[in-house]
């Protein structure tokens, strides 16, 4: 191949992007969307955006451990460096298989993402990359490297420098230039340096061994130690500050074996499988857990149905009504956080922005309880799958170190959603029924995203993999830690072909230990990042119609007992549970719930305008079982008592037929509280407003019923409180999103139309004074200039200020001129427009293809 056929090399990121195809670019903007936020002019503001510090700190943190380890070790490589000295860098003097075969791709993916640029012999990693992962006595590099030789002897007088170069045994030189390139030759030269190496004392050797993987810095007396000057004479150690050496890079390259890292990483760490069940097990068991998430929703927007707890000051709940929360679901305060944050995600809770604010259940409420219990379980887990709000996050602190309360502020982590998806993409990659070890989903978490000089304890990644997983566990996503039939559905996986009970030597195989052999269901994994909202919306529909057949039917029968109770077998029909909820308290819930009959709850159903007669035929029609004659002695000993006292608004009044029973209450002396005071045999009068001596009289034990101006009882339904029409929470997002394909197709048009304006040659003497400033004209030359395009079809270079005062530089083609207009095909925006001409800053003449 001749000099001019060869490839010219790439001077500059913008160069190598210029270079690129369409498929690269889109690949570039997809990976990395805050580069076309917004969307650059031309290829050079894209390059220049591309090597901002924002930008690259958050390419940097996308990386997986391996890619990473690639960037770190050309950041300590010479610049540009060879792809034989990176391997060598990466893969050390044995060539390590596995890294060998893992760099080109890693590799791939720096270069995809413009981080890395250049030919194979000529690999550059872009400046704000170098500056942030090159060792530095401020941020030390991850590699455990130091400075190189040159460096660390950059301050080092010039006499010094010839006195290590002659105890190294090499030959003296006039400049300090040349010593520090002999130095640095002998300490890569790998048989001379272990020449030198083995005149050092085994104490000289020791410390060495405590520097070569990290830190490289140490500490001296001003009279070092005789193993120490050893070392200091020749180099191998260099003093870097008063008190301090440091290990040179070439050195500590050596003694490792040419590597960067200790531990390169090349390949994922794999997912391990802690116990196996049936397919069959895993998915009953969900839909169970999933039943059971519905009734806890259920249970707690019920308790707030005619008004929630009051929302705090500064937004959220009280840790006193999380505290209730809990006691009201019988469960631990942070998973009571956890289904209150739910249900607020799902937009069934919100605040009722009144000026005494509470939380109450929205609208949306009684819309989700009318759907069918698969679709309101889609509904529910939907939404803990894209929302950003953490409850994990409840009862911690926030950077002002206050708490962090449950429905408030600073509980959103965008992470979050991705995290979700990923730990739940990762159980679907396992064989069917097949649980994960935590610690080793964990493991792969921080290979796939690595902490950059994190602590463990800011691992947010793991701590949200964490509640994933329990989350997920509480949801019926997963059955007994598996990834359930319905959870693969909702990823947008496809189901697993369908299997018959895997059995062995003695019958069914329920469980396996970690070490036995599970079946493997060959299936296409669930898809590695989280899908679109229409994609999700499809996923989820199908999660819901793998899960319905699983659920089980809502019961139209209870149970009942001589000891006033009720046994519910199973899910009740709407009607049944909402009925018997109102006539009986919950004593205990679980696979059956048992529902306690009292003087009090039959009064509720009394005051709610049922009679005895409808009780009596609601409970044969609905039990399975005879009616106890206990319980219809105590609905018939409510109901005899219910109404004989009428309470009434005065202030109040309490009137009955029976003057000895108002005798007895004003001789009560547990009525003093009320003000009574007869004005008539069968009418008492009371300071208390009627409320409170209905609850006063029903303390002392009688059943009083309120009653109309007119007379008639009131008959007391729970109003159901509900909010204004909310929307759920929007996820906060993590960055830009990635750009579709209609975006992404339009951006590369505007970039690569403006590149082409931006660097279209132009005619000599036309050339602005400094790159990148617009062609400036005057009027008359301008209009001249297009007239004679349009004659000759010429294209010609413009700049154009907008109305809104933003200026551009464009390639157009003038068509015509009139009425103050040009109209013209513009290759920028590959289209014909029409330009005012007053807003043509000027136009300068592209040079033919021959010029």
């Amino acid at each position: 191949m001749s000099t001019e056929d060869r490839p010219v090399a790439p001077r500059s990121l913008a160069e190598a992007l210029r270079a690129r195809g369409d498929a690269a670019l889109g690949a570039l903007l997809r990976s990395r969307p805050d580069l076309i936020t917004p969307v650059p002019t031309d290829l050079t503001q894209l390059a220049t955006r591309a090597g901002t510090r924002a930008s690259v700190v958050r390419a940097l943190e996308r990386l997986d451990r391996f890619t990473l380890q690639t960037a770190e070790a050309l950041a300590v490589a010479a610049d540009p460096a060879a792809y034989d000295e990176l391997l060598g860098l990466m893969a050390g003097d044995a060539a390590d298989p596995a890294v060998v075969a893992a760099l080109p791709h890693a590799l791939g993916t720096l270069r995809e993402q413009a981080l890395v640029w250049g030919g194979d012999d000529r690999l550059r990693l872009v400046r704000t990359a170098r500056e942030l992962l090159a060792p530095s006595p401020q941020h030390p590099s991850p590699t455990g490297l130091g400075p190189t030789v040159q460096e660390a002897t950059s301050g080092m007088s010039p006499g010094r420098i010839q006195e290590i170069v002659a105890a190294a045994g090499l030959p003296t030189t006039h400049d300090p230039v040349s010593a520090v390139t002999a130095l640095t030759g002998l300490f890569g030269d790998r048989a001379r340096m272990a020449a030198l190496l083995a005149q050092a004392p085994a104490d000289s050797l020791e410390v060495l061994e405590r520097l070569v993987w990290g830190p490289p810095y140490g500490q001296v007396t001003a009279d070092p130690a005789p193993r120490l000057r050893w070392l200091l004479d020749r180099g191998l150690l260099l003093p870097t500050a008063p008190g301090t050496v440091v290990l040179p890079r070439e050195v500590a390259l050596h003694l490792r074996r040419g590597l960067a890292h200790r531990t390169p990483e090349p390949v994922p760490p794999a997912v391990e499988v802690a116990a196996g069940h049936r397919p069959q097990v895993v998915d009953s068991t969900a839909a169970g857990q999933a039943y059971t998430a519905l009734a806890t929703v259920e249970e707690l927007l019920k308790d707030w149905d005619e008004g929630g707890p009051a929302v705090l000051r500064a937004g959220g709940l009280s840790v006193r009504d999380l505290k209730r929360t809990a006691v009201a679901l019988d469960v631990p305060e942070p998973v009571a956080a956890f289904w209150v944050e739910l249900a607020y995600a799902a937009g069934l809770i919100a605040s009722d922005g009144e000026a005494d604010e509470r939380y109450a259940a929205t609208p949306a409420y009684d819309e989700w309880r009318e759907q069918p219990p698969a679709e309101r379980w889609s509904v529910l887990v939907t939404a803990w799958l894209t929302v950003t709000r953490t409850a994990g996050l409840v009862g911690g602190r926030d950077a002002k170190d206050r708490t962090l309360s449950a429905l408030g502020p600073g509980l959103d982590r965008s992470a979050a959603p991705e995290v979700r998806h990923r730990v739940l993409a990762l159980l679907a990659a396992l064989p069917e029924g097949a649980a994960p070890d935590p610690e080793s989903v964990l493991a792969r978490l921080r290979w796939e995203r690595p902490l950059r000089g994190a602590r463990p304890e800011d691992d947010l990644r793991g701590r949200l993999a964490r509640w994933t997983l329990s989350e997920a566990e509480l949801l019926g996503v997963t059955g007994r830690g598996a990834l359930s039939a319905h959870g693969r559905a909702l990823l947008g996986a496809p189901p697993a072909p369908a299997q018959g009970p895997e059995t062995g030597p003695s019958g069914p195989a329920e469980s396996s230990g970690p070490g036995d052999k599970l079946p493997v269901h060959h299936h296409r994994p669930a898809p590695p990042t989280p899908l679109s909202p229409a994609e999700q919306a499809v996923a989820s529909a199908a999660a819901a119609r793998v899960l319905a057949p699983l659920l089980p039917e809502p019961l139209d029968h209870v149970l009942l007992q001589a000891d006033l109770t009720a046994v519910a077998p199973g899910p009740l029909e709407r009607p049944l549970a909402d009925m018997l909820g109102v006539l009986a308290d919950v004593e205990s819930k679980g696979g059956a719930t048992v529902y306690r009959f009292t003087p009090g709850s039959v009064r509720r159903a009394l005051d709610a305008g049922r009679t005895a007669a409808d009780l009596h035929a609601f409970l044969a029609e609905h039990s399975r079982t005879p009616v106890p004659q206990p319980l219809s002695y105590l609905i018939d000993d409510v109901a005899r008592r219910h109404g004989q006292l009428r309470v009434g608004a005065a202030s109040a009044y309490v009137r009955c037929d029976d003057d000895a029973m108002l005798g007895e209450i004003l001789a009560d002396k547990r009525a003093a509280s009320l003000g009574l005071r007869r004005l008539a045999p069968t009418v008492l009068a009371a300071q208390a407003d009627p409320a409170g001596l209905l609850e006063g009289l029903r303390a002392m034990g009688f059943a009083p019923a309120a009653e109309s101006a007119e007379g008639d009882v009131l008959i007391t339904r729970a109003l159901a409180r509900r909010t204004p029409p909310r929307s759920a929470p929007e996820p906060v997002p993590d960055g830009p999103p990635v750009p579709d394909d209609t975006l992404l197709a339009a951006a590369l048009r505007a970039i690569r139309a403006g590149d082409l304006a931006s660097t279209a040659p132009r005619k000599p003497g036309t050339v602005p004074a400094a790159d990148g400033e617009l062609p400036r004209t005057g009027s008359a030359e301008t209009l001249a200039t297009v007239q004679a395009a349009v004659l000759t079809g010429e294209a010609l270079w413009i700049g154009y200020v907008n109305a809104e005062g933003a200026a551009s530089q464009r390639v157009i083609a003038p068509i015509r001129v009139e009425g103050g207009f040009v109209t013209a095909y513009d290759h920028t925006a590959d289209e014909v427009r029409t330009y005012p001409l007053h807003r043509i800053t000027g136009v300068a003449e592209l040079a033919d293809d021959g010029d």
